[in-house]
């Protein structure tokens, strides 16, 4: 491996020359098996094989070493936007998934995403891990085609709309929607249940697709000392200890697929869902980490690996790519049909890995993360990037990877190019970019709905601590997006904390202390006297006892999208904070 004085690899190029993959699946008359991994939180640099001077990941090395390596590949600087675009082929602001809570991290429905589609074409779907996609049907993911299902929601194990008080260690997670808690590490579990569903659907002569997002190396960083005692001195040891577990289990999952005969037709792809979290530390020479514009936000590691497709040595491809084009590179390599209903902003990749070359294009990297802004974007364009957002800068990544020159008074004909192309790309989403996607309730399909303040319109509230030690802008909280779908007669449950915390609205509650790791700190005590609903122009107001732990009003509802709002007031009437939970169902 060839490493310049900034860390990147050489992006050499190579030529393929491979047969058709189709008829070489034809030829073995079986689809082949596809395992996709998504780490969290890791950046390109954060492994060992992209020049990482503390981390030692041998197992992902060895992945490296064996698979094909797109080096300028892109994702959203967030987990959902990325997740959604993932498994939809579609971009964030498009498909309505453009945040990590504040009512905008959910896939719009009518967009579908791969667990229903490899479904729909005969395979077997699992989920094993991180899902953050919805809280409630359609959205959960054996709503979305993963017949089988073990995940949990929200960003984290210690997320919102997750089970209270869940550790790393024994954590608690749903299988198939049904609450259990696991023995272990949270990261040995998601793998370990992967290789006992991939071992069930060996014998069935059905393909299976897997897809395996695991929550680490995520905070909290709650990991054994014996993976972070290596690197103490690195000033990122928890984070590069769950790097460890992880590299851990991926050469486990390996040895699996070889020991069953799974390797060669399996296609196995890595990448993450954003930038590293620890851009100081190590970067790989980009400026930038998580949440950024700049490309050590959006740019990560992808291999992908499959040795009965023929590909040819392995070797580095440089030409810009993006997540939103996995989706139709694997259905082009599996041989599955595109959906009718199915239109992708990424294109298949699978030409450009067997030699040929890719249509120049360009691309836009935009989320949302505390408000929704024109230009808040990223446009790549081989090696240009434009930051319209910083006034236009221009950089060429190829001769500035740190992105320190701006270059946009030299080439006005490429900003400008790029700018008219950016117009166009915004024209088409921007008609539905305040068109959210709601919460069902009264389905047939789910009697009871829960939403948690991730869901507040507007409002940043991803994690459990916003319960625990409520912020000023959680006053009044927020506005939750409803669609009504039976009319008739509602309870709505309303709390403070959730059922499983067992606490009082204006108690508060100790910290929770994980096995390993610090502790998520106490709930504070509130000066909580009533609490107040606003729903479909009813308003109803009730007065709260000291023992309280929920107050349920009951209210008739009309078909359709309504909006819900709920908060807690003292004794003089003033805002102390939103309601972080509810519980509804139809009578």
């Amino acid at each position: 491996m060839n490493t310049d004085k900034l860390g990147f690899i050489s992006l050499s190029l190579f030529t393929l020359g491979l047969p058709n993959l189709n008829s070489v699946s034809a030829e073995k008359n079986k689809q082949p098996n596809v395992i996709l991994i998504l780490a969290d939180d890791q950046g390109y640099g954060d492994m060992a094989c992209t020049g990482n001077p503390f981390l030692k990941t041998p197992n992902l090395d060895n992945l490296h070493d064996e698979s094909i390596r797109f080096t300028d590949f892109h994702v959203a600087p967030m987990s959902s936007p990325t997740r959604g675009q993932l498994l939809t082929g579609v971009d964030c602001l498009r498909n309505g998934c453009m945040a990590t809570c504040a009512g905008r991290s959910t896939v719009r429905e009518e967009y579908p995403m791969a667990g229903e589609i490899f479904k729909e074409a005969g395979y077997q779907t699992g989920i094993f891990g991180k899902w953050h996609l919805g809280y409630n049907w359609p959205q959960r993911p054996m709503d979305r085609g993963f017949q089988e299902a073990i995940y949990f929601y929200g960003f984290g194990l210690t997320g919102m709309g997750h089970h209270w008080n869940s550790d790393y260690y024994d954590p608690f997670y749903y299988h198939n929607g049904e609450l259990n808690q696991a023995k272990g590490y949270c990261n040995d579990f998601w793998f370990s249940e992967a290789k006992r569903w991939i071992n069930e659907c060996k014998d069935s002569g059905k393909p299976f697709f897997c897809y395996l997002p695991t929550n680490i190396a995520h905070f909290p960083e709650w990991i054994d000392s014996t993976y972070t005692a290596q690197y103490k001195l690195s000033g990122a040891a928890g984070f590069y200890g769950m790097i460890s577990n992880l590299d851990e289990n991926v050469g486990k999952l390996d040895r699996f697929l070889k020991d069953n005969g799974l390797q060669e037709n399996t296609i196995l792809i890595y990448l993450s869902d954003n930038g590293t979290v620890h851009p100081k530390v190590y970067n790989a020479g980009m400026t930038g980490g998580k949440c950024t514009r700049t490309e050590g936000g959006h740019r990560v590691p992808f291999f992908i690996r499959w040795p009965d497709g023929k590909f040819s040595l392995p070797g580095d491809i440089n030409t810009p790519t993006q997540v939103q084009d996995l989706l139709p590179t694997l259905l082009d390599l599996c041989g599955v049909s595109k959906p009718a209903n199915a239109k992708f902003d990424g294109v298949s990749l699978a030409n450009l890995i067997r030699g040929n070359k890719l249509d120049d294009r360009m691309f836009v990297v935009q989320y949302y993360q505390n408000d929704l802004k024109k230009n808040d974007a990223a446009i790549i364009w081989n090696s240009w990037r434009l930051l319209p957002m910083f006034g236009d800068e221009l950089y060429d990544i190829t001769n500035d990877p740190a992105q320190k020159k701006n270059i946009s008074l030299s080439h006005p004909d490429i900003v400008k190019k790029m700018k008219v192309f950016y117009e166009q790309w915004w024209s088409g989403v921007e008609p539905r970019l305040n068109d959210y996607v709601c919460n069902h309730i009264g389905s047939s399909h789910q009697a009871e709905v829960a939403i948690c303040a991730s869901d507040w319109q507007e409002v940043r509230a991803d994690g459990n601590g916003s319960a625990r030690q409520p912020k000023p802008i959680y006053s009044e909280g927020g506005i939750w997006n409803i669609m009504v779908d039976r009319p008739g007669n509602y309870s709505i449950e309303i709390r403070r904390w959730p059922r499983e915390a067992n606490a009082g609205i204006t108690s508060g509650l100790p910290a929770f202390f994980p096995k390993f790791g610090k502790p998520e700190p106490e709930g504070v005590v509130l000066p909580i006297a009533n609490v107040h609903l606003s729903i479909n122009n009813i308003k109803r107001s009730s007065a709260i006892m000291p023992d309280d732990k929920s107050v349920t009003f009951k209210v008739t509802l009309s078909k359709g999208k309504t909006q819900l709002h709920s908060w807690f007031s003292d004794n003089n009437d003033k805002p102390v904070c939103g309601v972080f939970y509810a519980y509804i169902k139809k009578e």
